[in-house]
């Protein structure tokens, strides 16, 4: 579309013009010059090549190195790159303490800080390249506000690490905490295992919140086929990141943006995919933010009932017996794709950035009998997906458990109610609770945390004590997607908007079915509506900065907690490409 009958290129409609053309642009070339570029490099598109890069921890730090391939491919390709940085705050180092509240905010920071950088430098298309959490969605977001041509690329996986001759990952090392706690692991043998567990770059190893999105960012078509599969130390990554690249400026040429892609039957394939690779609650989450930046309706519920009818193929950590580098190695995203869509189970004919379609996609993959880590839909490890929502009386507005390798489904209880994660931890590691008790712990939803905070800390202690099947534990906050237990997060509407979970007392019973989908406050209707007229929202810590403003405008969780209007009311933005 943008190309002349000579190969040049025609920027009259690109963003970029709007810093490179005519008399009146010349102060903006000049500091193109300055840059090394010549007029050549200047007449391309602009290409942002944003990357999470950062020392904070082993998901980011090959994000540099896969960036400047990104670049090869661009230049490569026709187009001039600029690279850029955005922030990342990494789970596991801020899990557990007051850090974690910044995690879900930084999804919205990293959109927004992306959006900002190409905005105000009329960047014509992006590559974004994630390889944390909350860094996934957030690039893609990104993407879809902004409606300009762009691939993703996820960072890649950590190598598993071997203890004791078994392979292990970081969960091993919050389980051994709790085991610590229980006096089943000597000071000696956490240490030793802290030292092993991790043993390189790469984000959390198993079917966490980030190798969850790097599913979901082939299966929704923002991502190059096969492009997360690759543990991130491997340099064969640096051939996608060149691809992907060289993609980018195809997608310009076609005018194919993220909107094209990212259909309403693009998020049913992704939402099939967390399901059915046992993934993240947090993909419950995420989805619905996506959605609501291309001007889709997917909330809790959606996601929710696709899960329940898809069934669980992937035998993945942490309900399973495999880390994620073993997913790549049977095959990937695209294998676990053609089993679901031979089985009917997918929308194929939606487009992609490789400029075919899913079903074209697909074509040439052929099922693997040599491996065991995916498997055929005909025989899932359970018929249901490893996510399940719940909805009752304690979460009108639903709730999310995964279920992948649980046993425990049902659960009956007196509740034992804890105002913040760190009362509930306390107490925990002092045993200071009894079988048969449901641990609630309120005030740590997007608005009364402030932030969301996961409570993989609280949940790992509980399964290293060996009592998981024997306790359940529900919150307004979110769950690690290296939870395990009956842990049921998402709770809405959330304790700091008055919602019934504000309304809990020690000793009232709660009764969860993850089987049937219900979770249930047994309190006569009459005596919550007089607690509900003697209760007060919770006062948080946070007067001033970037967590209270948060606060201020997130929106509920079962929405995507999202911070904008969104969709339609962006639409205008890059209409001219």
């Amino acid at each position: 579309m943008h190309r002349n009958p000579d190969g040049s290129w025609d920027k009259s409609k690109l963003p970029s013009r709007h810093v490179t053309e005519g008399p009146s642009r010349a102060p903006h070339r000049s500091y193109y010059y300055a840059m090394g570029l010549g007029s050549r490099e200047i007449a391309q598109p602009f290409v942002g090549v944003a990357s999470c890069w950062n020392e904070a921890a082993p998901c980011n730090t090959t994000l540099m190195r896969q960036a400047h391939a990104a670049s090869e491919g661009v230049r490569a390709a026709g187009g001039t790159p600029r690279e850029f940085c955005t922030i990342t705050v990494t789970d596991g180092i801020a899990m557990g303490h007051e850090g974690m509240r910044s995690s879900l905010v930084s999804r919205d920071v990293i959109a927004d800080s992306v959006e900002l950088t190409m905005r105000g430098h009329s960047y014509d298309a992006l590559v974004g390249v994630a390889g944390c959490d909350k860094s996934l969605p957030g690039m893609m977001m990104a993407m879809l506000r902004l409606n300009i041509p762009s691939v993703f690329l996820y960072g890649g996986s950590i190598l598993p690490g071997v203890w004791r001759g078994r392979e292990v990952t970081v969960q091993d090392i919050f389980e051994g905490v709790g085991k610590h706690s229980a006096g089943q692991m000597t000071d000696e043998e956490l240490e030793d295992l802290e030292r092993h567990a991790c043993p390189g770059d790469g984000a959390c190893g198993g079917q966490y919140t980030a190798n969850t999105m790097a599913c979901v960012s082939e299966a929704i078509g923002l991502a190059l086929p096969l492009s997360s599969a690759l543990p991130a130390s491997y340099l064969d990554r640096d051939a996608y990141a060149r691809a992907s690249g060289e993609a980018v400026v195809a997608l310009i040429e076609r005018n194919l943006r993220p909107r094209d892609i990212c259909t309403r039957e693009a998020f049913e394939n992704a939402a099939i995919v967390v399901a059915a690779t046992g993934g993240s609650t947090n993909g419950g989450l995420h989805l619905p933010a996506m959605a609501h930046e291309a001007g889709i309706r997917f909330t809790l519920r959606d996601v929710a009932e696709i899960m329940r009818r898809t069934p669980y193929l992937c035998d993945l950590m942490p309900g399973g017996r495999y880390p994620a580098k073993k997913m790549g190695e049977a095959g990937g995203v695209p294998m676990l794709l053609r089993t679901l869509l031979d089985a009917g189970l997918l929308h194929g004919d939606v487009m992609t950035v490789t400029g075919r379609t899913l079903r074209e996609n697909l074509a040439g993959v052929v099922w693997r009998d040599d491996q065991d880590v995916i498997r055929p839909a005909s025989d899932p490890l359970s018929t249901t997906g490893g996510v399940v929502g719940l909805w009752g009386s304690l979460a009108p507005d639903g709730g999310i458990v995964k279920v992948a390798g649980l046993s425990h489904t049902k659960h009956r209880g007196p509740a034992r109610v804890f105002d913040g994660e760190q009362a509930c931890f306390d107490a925990v590691e002092k045993r200071q609770y009894k079988e048969g008790d449901v641990l609630v712990i309120r005030y740590e939803g997007p608005r009364g945390g402030p932030g969301m905070r996961e409570m993989l800390s609280t949940t790992a202690a509980i399964y290293g004590q060996g009592i998981s099947d024997k306790v359940a534990l529900v919150t307004d906050g979110r769950f690690s997607g290296a939870t395990r237990g009956l842990c049921i997060g998402h709770v809405g509407p959330e304790a700091q908007a008055g919602g019934p979970i504000a309304l809990v007392r020690d000793g009232d019973i709660i009764a969860i079915d993850a089987d049937a989908g219900t979770i249930d406050l047994e309190v006569d209707p009459i005596e919550l509506e007089n607690r509900k007229r003697h209760w007060q929202p919770h006062e948080t810590a946070y007067g001033a900065g970037a967590l209270w403003k948060y606060a201020q405008i997130v929106g509920p969780a079962h929405l995507g907690a999202v911070t904008h209007p969104g969709g339609e009311a962006e639409r205008h933005v890059y209409a001219d490409i």
